[in-house]
């Protein structure tokens, strides 16, 4: 089953994703059918498919003989979708109300691998002020982050006015060539002198700096190591530091 684990992230369950995929591929077809097509034990079938219509997503054919089902057409999984966001949205405001009355003035904490990174986009976008990093490698634009949530991010980053301001290794001139121009976001960058180039990295955005290990260019390692301080006095330092080093680097684009 192709797409078993994108229909379970809708809210079906494992029998009713390969029941349905079953009948977009079969079309019409007996309990007795979908059981043997979807490997699935007949009386868990009957179950799954009486769920699948309750949910809309199938339909009953009555027959003289064993009645039949068939598939409701697959737009149906984007109100699926359409649904569960709004009901996220519903409780969104009384869930950061809770969120920002319990995070501390200081903390640490750690972050791993890409949905690391998708996490420390979420909290750049939940702080919305510039966002700073040294010793960037272009590794935001790993295609393995997946193009849609990277287009997420700097969509409501633009609408937030973002600005990102980064120092990159020089290796990126040569590796990524012409990188600057299809940034998506309102950048401001330079390039660090070659011999100071490293796999680790630091971003600062608001009173957050976020360490990054094991950084390539144009990658982020499945094991890359986020560890996130949340720190007013540190990020101000961080900054000032940034500041002396934009300074001392060289090749302002876009």
């Amino acid at each position: 089953m192709i797409y078993q684990q994108i229909l379970e992230n809708l809210g079906l369950s494992p029998n009713e994703a390969k029941i349905y995929e079953t009948l977009i591929e079969k079309g019409e077809s007996s309990v007795s059918d979908i059981s043997i097509f979807a490997n699935i034990h007949r009386r868990n079938t009957y179950d799954a498919i009486k769920r699948l219509v309750n949910k809309g997503l199938c339909f009953e054919i009555f027959s003289s003989e064993e009645n039949i089902y068939n598939a409701v057409d697959p737009g149906k999984l984007l109100e699926l979708a359409n649904e569960k966001q709004q009901e996220v949205e519903k409780i969104l405001p009384d869930l950061f109300k809770k969120f920002t009355h319990r995070v501390a003035s200081e903390e640490a904490y750690i972050y791993r691998g890409l949905e690391g990174q998708k996490n420390v986009w979420r909290d750049i976008l939940r702080v919305g002020e510039d966002s700073y990093f040294i010793g960037a490698k272009g590794g935001w634009f790993d295609p393995r982050i997946g193009k849609a949530a990277r287009d997420s991010f700097f969509k409501e980053a633009n609408r937030k006015k973002i600005k990102f301001i980064q120092l990159f290794d020089y290796e990126v001139k040569t590796q990524m060539p012409n990188f600057p121009d299809y940034f998506p976001g309102k950048l401001q960058c330079r390039f660090l002198p070659k011999e100071y180039s490293t796999n680790s990295g630091i971003g600062i955005f608001g009173d957050y700096v976020v360490s990054y290990t094991g950084l390539g260019i144009g990658t982020i390692d499945e094991n890359t190591i986020f560890f996130i301080i949340h720190s007013k006095d540190l990020a101000e330092s961080y900054r000032k530091w940034f500041w002396y080093m934009w300074k001392k680097s060289s090749g302002e684009g876009k």
